[in-house]
This record gives C-alpha cells, sequence and structure tokens, in this order.
C-alpha cells in the first residue's frame, strides 16, 4: 500500500503494477508475496498473470453500518471502505461527513482535479481541526495510571465514552 506513496494516483498505480509483475515474472525470486493494496485496477493483474490470486478481506455492510469480518476471501473488493477506516480510526465526525460529499461529488464527475484544491475551507473549521489538543486528550494526560485502580479506571473510561457520545 505505501508503493508509490506521495506520488499522484497513476504514478503510485504505475509503480505498483511494475513491481508486481517484476514479483510474478522475476523466477529468481520463488518467493510468495502478499501484496496489499488500495488500487483496485490491480485486481485485473490476475487475469493475465497466472500466478496471481485476488484475496479481500470480507465485509459486512448493512444499511451503511461497515463491520470488517477478519477472513480473507477469493476475488478482488467491490468497492472501497476507506472513509469507514477513517471513521474507524477517530476521524471527527464533521471530516468523515464532508468525506462522504466529496467522494459523491467525484463519483459524479462534479469535480475536476483542480476545484478540489481550489475548494474553500472555512476557517473556523480549520483552526478547530488543528487546535492543539482535545479536550478528550486533556483528561487522558490528566490520568495517573500509576495511582488509578483498574475499577476506577473502567470507572473514567465509561465517563470519557459518554462524554464523546454527547459530544457527536
Amino acid at each position: 500500500d505505501e508503493i508509490g506513496r506521495g506520488t499522484s494516483t497513476y504514478d503510485g498505480l504505475a509503480i505498483a503494477q511494475a513491481v508486481a509483475e517484476f514479483i510474478h515474472d522475476e523466477n529468481s525470486l520463488s518467493c510468495k508475496t502478499l501484496f496489499a493494496t488500495h488500487y483496485h485496477e490491480m485486481t485485473e493483474l490476475s487475469n493475465y498473470l497466472k500466478r496471481i490470486t485476488n484475496l479481500h478481506v470480507s465485509i459486512s455492510d448493512v444499511n451503511g453500518e461497515v463491520t470488517f469480518l477478519r477472513q480473507l476471501i477469493p476475488g478482488g473488493a467491490d468497492k472501497s471502505y476507506g472513509i469507514h477506516v477513517a471513521k474507524l480510526a477517530g476521524l471527527p465526525p464533521k471530516i468523515v461527513s464532508r468525506a462522504w460529499e466529496i467522494l459523491t461529488m467525484l463519483e459524479n464527475d462534479k469535480y475536476s482535479r483542480n476545484s478540489i484544491l481550489d475548494a474553500k475551507v472555512e476557517k473556523s473549521f480549520q483552526t478547530q481541526m488543528f487546535s492543539s489538543r482535545s479536550w478528550l486528550q486533556e483528561e487522558l494526560a490528566n490520568i495517573n495510571v500509576e495511582d488509578i485502580t483498574p475499577i476506577e479506571a473502567l470507572i473514567k473510561l465509561q465517563s470519557l465514552k459518554n462524554q464523546a457520545a454527547q459530544s457527536d
């Protein structure tokens, strides 16, 4: 997935495909390779490179609620779950929501590459997004783990969880 990092999408895809073809064709390597990538186009390689087999992680998607089932199954993924992963990683709801809006525009060709770069960023959002510390970080920083019992830690965790749910 990090092949071609920092390059344009097409540069990254070209590098990833060239590396996969090299690993496949170079007989002196004689190794099994797990090649994980977010480039869906790479799944086409299995159509003309006989030793490539596509696998993907199974997903349960019920009414937009995605659960990663942690099982490898044959074939390529039918769609991308990057924004779902971003949500699971803890990105703020405002960012996740905006990502869905932008994705919809991109998929409907309502954005050109340059218009994304020119899109207006609200100053208040930018300031909020990059504030030095969140309330949660402050709360966590103030906990002395050496002076707290396991039950006190669980109670504090539940309290923080409740506060986080209310702030959404």
